[in-house]
């Protein structure tokens, strides 16, 4: 077993694009199946609207203009469901997606571009249709898969659901079989599978709730098959809570960053607390990962799991942009699940998950300029993905929060007014080590201002604003 490795460099850096494929584009109408259904239908687990990897590839350019260089699809392996966490073959690209050249070449375009992709990896379940559970299903107790699986009783009733299953499903959905991780057997072919796609080329692994898998010596080997194969692949975990336990460098790089959304919601949505009450626990989020580890994160606002972001934010636009500028600010990648941008609305699972708006007269383009800008500053100042987090200023009335990253003459300083009243503030510097007399450029409105008695003096900001000041 290889020692505790940091997570690949790169992270850091990328802005990352998450995709839903069923519901982001249909760039190839002659892989629908007969059932497909018209773009913009109603979202269910059973709905299919076409959408495939071939529409991925021609809304590339769309991608490249909005500044992303990361992609994270949701499952692509062949299955039944829209969503394809019920998986069939991990080892075939589902024939309503595309097949193994397509996705061959959308990764070389990726690739051509600076673009890492990196694909969800469904290890603690499978689908009915798992060419091992249905051997099960055939042999009962003679099948030598029995054990890949939490046989209960035989005989299993994978449909009958008057009847008792028999076996053991993900949240004991019969739809999804869960996998006996302990085995031998089922650990080689996971890692087998995991092997295979970073040989194709991906970049690294999403992985679904890998706490059901509740034995942290699979997630080591399945790190070591990983790292011998790429040493530059990615490794992040869909964990909703503190990631302290995967995070030690021998199995996972980052978590998928629901803690930090958290936070962002009680403070900015629901208002929980003031800033000050806020800016205690992100300082202890702040300073619960280790720095490499901290910069490896995926940062989101919203999921394929999540309402969505501007349903969450109740349409209030200035609170959307209040929580994109603190993401595009903060340590980890930032990544932006597909239509968010644009203002896409949706409740719970399935609804978050409709089919992208094409039609560019239903998008908010003013949010998705925004973005685009947000991201460019990102990607021009090297403090805002690599520099050190300071937290400058919090209030426990007044609802005013700043944080700095970076230091001297990179350094880069975010504030917000998260009230409902316009704010005049001074923003204290002294951790930044800025020299007197260095002139700050508000980098979002424009304007500068002359950093005297260790501050910048005089920022005015409207009700429920922010903006981005670094050095000239």
């Amino acid at each position: 077993m290889p020692p505790p490795s940091i997570p690949p460099s790169w992270v850091q850096d990328a802005i990352f694009y998450q995709i839903f494929p069923e519901r982001f584009r249909n760039g190839d109408p002659r892989n629908d199946p007969p059932d497909v259904r018209p773009w913009g239908t109603p979202p269910d687990p059973e709905t299919c609207c076409g959408g495939d990897l071939a529409g991925i590839g021609e809304k590339f350019p769309y991608l490249l203009e909005l500044g992303i260089d990361a992609i994270y699809l949701n499952p692509i392996f062949a299955a039944p469901s829209s969503h394809r966490y019920d998986t069939h073959d991990y080892f075939q690209i589902d024939p309503r997606l595309g097949d193994l050249e397509d996705f061959r070449q959308l990764l070389r375009r990726a690739h051509q571009h600076g673009v890492r992709i990196i694909l969800d990896g469904v290890f603690n379940h499978c689908g009915r249709g798992f060419f091992a559970f249905q051997d099960v299903l055939r042999n009962g107790p003679a099948s030598p898969y029995r054990d890949w699986f939490y046989i209960k009783q035989f005989p299993l009733n994978a449909h009958e659901e008057h009847l008792p299953a028999g076996y053991l499903g993900w949240w004991n959905l019969r739809t999804l079989p869960k996998l006996n991780t302990a085995n031998p057997d089922v650990r080689a072919y996971l890692f087998s599978v995991a092997r295979y796609w970073l040989e194709q080329g991906i970049d690294g692994w999403r992985l679904d709730v890998p706490n059901e898998i509740d034995d942290d010596t699979f997630w080591r080997e399945f790190r070591a098959v990983v790292k011998e194969t790429n040493p530059d692949a990615y490794i992040v975990g869909e964990i909703w809570n503190d990631g302290s336990r995967w995070l030690q460098g021998d199995q996972f790089d980052g978590i998928t960053h629901y803690e930090l959304r958290t936070l962002l919601f009680e403070w900015l949505i629901e208002g929980k607390y003031r800033s000050l009450a806020f800016a205690h626990r992100i300082q202890a989020l702040l300073e619960r990962y280790r720095p490499e580890m901290l910069h490896a994160q995926l940062n989101i606002l919203g999921s394929h799991d999540t309402v969505r972001l501007l349903t969450a934010a109740q349409g209030d636009l200035r609170t959307v942009r209040l929580l994109w500028l603190f993401l595009m600010t903060w340590p980890g990648a930032p990544c932006i699940y597909y239509g968010d941008e644009v203002g896409m609305v949706g409740s719970g699972d399935p609804d978050c998950r409709r089919c992208f708006p094409w039609d560019e007269g239903l998008w908010n383009h003013g949010l998705w300029t925004w973005l685009q800008r947000l991201i460019a500053l990102r990607k021009e100042r090297p403090a805002l993905r690599r520099g050190a987090t300071r937290i400058l200023l919090s209030h426990a009335h007044h609802n005013l929060y700043a944080h700095g990253r970076g230091e001297g003459d990179e350094a880069v300083v975010l504030v917000l007014n998260a009230s409902d009243q316009p704010y005049t503030v001074d923003v204290p510097l002294e951790q930044m080590g800025i020299v007197p007399g260095t002139i700050f450029a508000d980098l979002l409105r424009g304007g500068t201002y002359l950093i005297r008695n260790g501050r910048i003096e005089g920022l005015s900001l409207p009700a429920r604003s922010g903006t981005i000041l670094g050095a000239q």
